[in-house]
């Protein structure tokens, strides 16, 4: 690795980790297209390396919400083991598909990312909601079902997916929104594993930038969270103009790797 990359690697991973702390979910929608356009991996190897990211970054979230007591988790853990299964199949699918065909694939979900985080999140109803005995036969098939497709979706992009994973939390559950986001980083973490699993298993993720773009983000999310303090008040603001950002990235993406195909 050259000294040129390294801190490209590290300045990538500052800025995901800054939209992170500035906006909430969606910022690591960017950690794909940055390693493969800025610090320069192939694309399947931008994807697998980002899932290492994606899901230490997760993880790193996880233990404050863990500590709150934010998370649901027996519908949590339903949730993520369906989705192991999907993230598998999805990743094994993702790696057969011509890198810059994915690229573009991913570019159109960048601009559908874009599009969600201007909608109004949806907030659940139901505090209470236990997944037990009882409830079992009402909430296992929309948790397992939805978590199987957000699943497979995160496993081919290599994304985590949180964008997919709180709503359809919410959508089978009905729990609140603050414990459908720390429920939802079981399974980002999770999904992101697998694929990372997955792709390091066909030799397709560069450990080294991983672990610098993970230093970054930590650095950057840290300064993300404290100048989210400052900008409170335009929070909205802060997310449409990122939006704004993610759909340019996005048909960018899509003109690069439809370009390869001119």
């Amino acid at each position: 690795m050259t000294a040129a990359t390294a801190v490209l690697s590290i300045l990538c991973g500052s800025l995901v980790g800054l939209s992170l702390g500035l906006i909430g979910g969606g910022g690591s929608i960017l950690a794909v297209p940055l390693m493969a356009y800025v610090v320069g991996l192939p694309p399947h190897a931008a994807i697998g390396t980002s899932a290492v990211a994606v899901a230490a970054s997760a993880l790193a979230n996880l233990g404050g919400h863990a500590r709150a007591r934010t998370v649901k988790w027996p519908c949590a853990l339903v949730f993520a083991v369906s989705g192991v299964a999907g993230a598998a199949i999805g990743a094994q699918i993702g790696k057969r598909v011509d890198g810059q065909a994915l690229l573009a694939a991913f570019g159109v979900l960048m601009i559908a990312v874009a599009a969600l985080m201007l909608r109004p999140r949806r907030d659940g109803h139901d505090p209470d909601v236990r997944l037990t005995r009882v409830s079992a036969a009402r909430l296992l098939p929309p948790l397992a079902g939805t978590g199987l497709a957000a699943g497979a979706l995160s496993g081919f992009f290599g994304i985590g997916g949180g964008f997919l994973i709180v709503p359809g939390l919410i959508s089978a559950t009905a729990m609140p929104l603050l414990n459908a986001i720390g429920s939802s980083l079981v399974s980002v973490a999770t999904f992101g594993a697998t694929t990372a699993v997955s792709y390091a298993a066909s030799g397709l993720v560069e450990w080294r930038v991983a672990g610098l773009f993970i230093v970054g983000g930590l650095a950057g999310g840290y300064a993300g969270i404290e100048a989210a303090k400052a900008l409170a008040e335009r929070k909205r603001m802060l997310a449409v103009t990122f939006s704004m950002v993610v759909a340019v990235v996005g048909l960018y993406v899509i003109a690069r790797g439809l370009g390869h195909f001119a």
